[in-house]
């Protein structure tokens, strides 16, 4: 994680982004979707990820987040480990994934640059935490987590991504439940 980013109020909203090395367009397919929807469900129910917007994206997440725990660090560190592992199992068990070999040694070749990395690694190393101070600050990044799909190109309406929270505000929760942001 760089210098510039910490997390130094344990118990703060925070602002997140974390994408996958290189930017590889990995979450092109359902499996690798629902390994984030599974994680992040297993998170908010026995870690205490309070979780207020995310949006999924074929190379980066983002996501606003407390830890009731006050270990946001821990938190985010245990989701990618997890995440990492079970994204590449599924690559390797996936039998449609016409780019394994290809993704494979993409991240292969991204452990070698790492010291700390013995076989893959999926997830660049920083997560950029923004501690969110005030209700202009938060809806700011909400507005602008809900809108990446669509200045992506992906979509033209927010709620037209699937894997975003800005369904969750027009009362859809089919893929993650969220927690209830009433303090905006």
């Amino acid at each position: 994680m760089s210098r510039k980013y910490k997390f130094h109020n344990a118990s703060g909203l925070y602002f997140v982004s974390f994408a996958t090395v290189y930017w590889i367009d990995v979450f092109t397919r359902q499996i690798y979707f629902d390994v984030l929807a599974e994680s992040v469900s297993y998170c908010r129910k026995e870690k205490g990820m309070e979780m207020y917007a995310y949006c999924f994206m074929p190379s980066h997440l983002h996501f606003i987040f407390r830890s009731s725990q006050e270990q946001p660090m821990e938190l985010l560190r245990d989701f990618k480990r997890y995440t990492s592992n079970k994204v590449v199992e599924s690559i390797l068990n996936n039998p449609q994934e016409s780019r394994k070999e290809w993704l494979l040694w993409m991240f292969e070749r991204a452990a070698k640059k790492q010291s700390n990395v013995t076989k893959y690694q999926f997830w660049q190393h920083h997560n950029q935490p923004i501690e969110l101070w005030s209700p202009a600050v938060i809806k700011q990044k909400i507005d602008y987590i809900h809108n990446n799909p669509v200045e992506s190109g992906f979509v033209t309406n927010p709620i037209d991504w699937k894997y975003s929270s800005a369904r969750n505000f027009q009362d859809d929760h089919t893929v993650l439940e969220i927690d209830n942001t009433g303090f905006l």
